[in-house]
């Protein structure tokens, strides 16, 4: 099997494109078969050689690999051959009207009660009139002609599909200035790399209509290439993902701390009835299948995600992110915070906390238990055992006990309300900045 995922390098990669990537890739490497990196770069104004370099940036971190990459503007004298070819085949023919005229004919057909789809004038030019027009310094843009019928395919996702050609306008393939569009150049580069089976969003459905026609049209025998169409994904509250998918982009969730893995594992399992379980996507390859995915939109819950990070986190070792921990941060530090993280860049607040010098709010209604907590200091050395023995002397002393005993000093040690277990904690902040911070928190 050979698969590709096809990036137009106009911008930087969302969950939904990664959602695709990641789905090309399993089944690739399910199969032992081949993935391609495919830029798809023909809108030149908008295409940039930094996103390029950052979609395989953002796929790296992702965990994903591929076996070939190219661009399309690597690829053109391929496309002229295959527009040579469809010409003269009388597939793709010439037209002149414009965006004006045009929208005049589709408004007249609607007020008609007809379709407003192309009217196919320019088929009734001659040559001659072509040539002339010409001349006169017009210049064509190209269509095909779809053919008068419904194509059909088993979709590996959503089934049996059928796009009616008829109602639909034939496509224009080549712009006025010459440079092709997307439905000409990958249908070109699927049937040139041999690519077996095609991924992409619900979206493209009525596309892959119009592109089977293409490639029959160019010589493909029918069937040769598998389509899987994925749902489209929505929010937590099933209303469209695309309007806001921005927020949902890779290079903002690796700079807030989501971890490949969960990330991975998270989309891996969206649109299924899987428990998410993070993991890099060469141990998510076993348990990925096209069937096991739903018809229906899959809902992109960050909640979730933010959840299975947690969990992922969580059961990391020291081994495992000591080259994500802040300077000095040891394996006692990261015993002691992991499983209070929901983010890795959260780690680093943490050591500050413990190693810094925090914002401590003042306490002045808990000011004569916190000198007496201070005087009730245990000497240092500290370990786990300092934390229980110490709240228990005061508890015994002050008669408080729960949220009024635990509360005021967690505030005067971290200056936070909640956090990591203090009795792991506390031997990471020290004997000295411990007094420091109550004689803070006391005024």
């Amino acid at each position: 099997m050979k698969l590709r995922f096809a990036p137009s390098p106009t911008g930087y990669l969302h969950v939904g494109n990664a959602r695709v990537a990641l789905a090309n890739w399993l089944v690739a490497r399910k199969s032992g078969g081949t993935f391609v990196l495919r830029f798809d770069d023909t809108d030149t104004e908008r295409s940039k050689p930094e996103y390029a370099t950052a979609i395989e940036e953002d796929l790296r971190w992702l965990g994903l690999d591929w076996d070939e990459s190219f661009a399309q503007t690597e690829r053109l004298e391929a496309y002229e051959a295959a527009a040579a070819r469809l010409k003269a085949d009388g597939r793709l023919y010439p037209c002149l009207e414009s965006e004006e005229e045009l929208r005049f004919k589709r408004e007249q057909r609607q007020r008609q009660g007809r379709p407003p789809v192309y009217d196919r004038a320019a088929l009734q030019m001659t040559a001659e009139q072509l040539e002339r027009a010409i001349a006169n310094g017009k210049k064509p843009y190209w269509r095909f002609k779809l053919s008068p019928r419904t194509v059909e395919w088993q979709d590996h996702v959503l089934g049996h599909r059928a796009v009616k050609l008829p109602p639909i306008s034939d496509p224009v393939l080549i712009r006025a200035d010459g440079s092709f569009l997307y439905t000409f150049t990958s249908v070109v580069d699927d049937l040139d790399t041999a690519i077996t089976g095609v991924i992409r969003g619900e979206d493209h459905v009525t596309n892959t209509g119009v592109q089977i026609d293409i490639m029959e049209a160019l010589g493909m025998r029918p069937g040769r290439i598998d389509f899987a169409h994925l749902p489209l994904l929505t929010d937590a509250d099933g209303s469209q993902l695309s309007k806001r998918i921005g927020s949902m982009g890779l290079r903002q969730l690796r700079r807030d701390g989501i971890e490949p893995a969960a990330l991975a594992g998270y989309l891996a399992a969206l649109g299924s009835s899987q428990d998410p379980v993070a993991g890099m996507p060469a141990q998510l390859v076993a348990g990925f299948a096209l069937d096991k995915l739903s018809k229906s939109s899959a809902r992109f819950d960050p909640t979730q995600l933010l959840a299975l990070n947690r969990r992922y986190l969580h059961g990391l070792s020291f081994e495992q992110v000591k080259a994500q921990l802040p300077e000095g941060a040891d394996e006692a530090f990261w015993l002691a915070v992991r499983g209070n993280l929901d983010l890795m860049s959260e780690a680093r607040d943490w050591h500050d906390i413990a190693t810094g010098a925090p914002e401590i709010p003042p306490q002045p209604d808990q000011a004569e238990f916190l000198r007496a907590a201070l005087a009730a200091l245990p000497p240092a050395p500290w370990d786990e055992t300092t934390w229980s023995a110490w709240t228990r002397a005061l508890g015994a002393a002050s008669g408080r006990k729960g949220k009024a005993l635990f509360l005021p000093l967690r505030l005067a040690l971290t200056g936070e309300e909640h956090g990591p277990e203090l009795k792991l904690f506390l031997p990471l902040i020290g004997r000295e900045r411990a007094e420091q911070r109550l004689v803070q928190a006391a005024g």
